[in-house]
This record gives C-alpha cells, structure tokens and sequence, in this order.
C-alpha cells in the first residue's frame, strides 16, 4: 500500500502497530530521523530505547550520494556495483571513510556520552529508521548489531523501496515495512512533514523516553 505520513510521530505510531507481537525489546534508532519514529515505537511496547549511530560514506565529487555506510561497533559497509560504476575501491575512499569515523565518534559522544550501547546478546532488538532508500546505511546498522550476538533482530521503517525492502531480508530475522510504493525516489516524498533534525532535536526526543 502507498502511504503518505503526516509526519515521523503518526509513521511511529503506525508501526507500532505492526510490532506488538515482539514482547521486551531494545529498540535502536537511526539519528537523525529514525529517533522520531523510534520513540513512539518504543513507548507503546515499554521498550529500552537508544541510538545506533551510523554514518553515511559519500561519493567524494557528490558527497550527498551514499556509496557506503558505518555504523558504532561495525566495519564500514559499501555498495559494491555502485562503487564498480563509479570505478571505485573500498581503499580508495579511506580519507572519507576516517572523517566519517571522528564524526560518528563525535555523534556519540554528543548523544550519549560514555555511555556504553545497551547489551544485546540473546535479546531481541529492533531497528528503527524513517525510510528506506538505497539500504547501505541499515545494512550497515544490522550488521553491527548482528555482531553484538542478539537474540532475533527486527528492522522496521515506515516505508521503503521495494528492491531494498526485499535485499533487507537477508540481514535481519524480520523486516517489517508499511508502505513500499513502486514510485519511490525518496523517502522524503512520503511525508507531509519532513523537516530536518538536529542534534539538539534527538536529545529531546530521547529524552521523553
């Protein structure tokens, strides 16, 4: 079903929905946007709440296109044909991929402090992002919690496109996804309000919970 959300609360709320069968979770979210989604997600399953942070590696010349993507506690993860047609190598790009490192460190610290991310092994953990588009970024997300060794792992966005969606199964136990529009460009498009957060609007978000 294409959906258009009023905005990530209503997308989080909706999603819940769809997640009341997972009893006792962690639920990670994706700053920025997933913490929105994320929060009224882990309110109505009582659940521990906090951010996996990832970082997006862009294409030096169009550093807005994501070639690959890290996240705290894993290996940088690339979009291997992306980087073939640009003739790229993961090595190549390992100026970008430092910098993106000491701005995730940053992240955390700012989000977090040292504060360690919860224990993951044997629980059940869902991840939680506003959209999916090209997947590098979750794939990299699920494969650091994956590390961690929990129990059943959960992604879950309000909407994504289709291939993604289906490429995303291999990397969690359940993908849940409300909306999968063939139309899709961005994730963006599906949301009446997209406005963009900042680091101050995550340590509110969080702080609700």
């Amino acid at each position: 079903m294409d959906r258009l959300f009023a905005d990530r609360a209503e997308a989080g709320e909706l999603l819940a929905e769809r997640l009341g069968h997972i009893h006792a979770p962690v639920v990670l979210a994706l700053p920025r946007g997933g913490v929105a989604v994320a929060v009224p997600v882990a309110r109505a399953l009582d659940a521990e709440l906090d951010v996996l942070v990832t970082r997006k590696i862009g294409y030096p010349p169009f550093p807005e296109m994501g070639v690959g993507a890290i996240a705290e506690g894993g290996e940088p993860v690339f979009d291997l044909t992306l980087l073939h047609r640009l003739g790229l190598t993961p090595g190549s790009l390992s100026d970008v991929v430092d910098r993106e490192q000491r701005e995730l460190a940053r992240r955390v610290q700012a989000y977090r402090g040292d504060r360690p991310l919860p224990e993951l092994a044997g629980r059940e953990v869902v991840v939680v992002d506003d959209g999916l588009a090209t997947g590098v970024t979750a794939r990299a997300a699920l494969r650091a919690v994956a590390a961690a060794g929990p129990g059943r792992v959960t992604l879950a966005v309000p909407v994504g496109a289709p291939d993604t969606v289906l490429a995303m199964r291999d990397e969690a136990d359940e993908v849940i996804v409300l909306s999968t529009p063939m139309d899709f460009r961005a994730v963006g498009q599906w949301y009446e309000r997209f406005d963009q957060l900042s680091d101050a609007d995550v340590l509110d978000l969080l702080a609700e919970r």
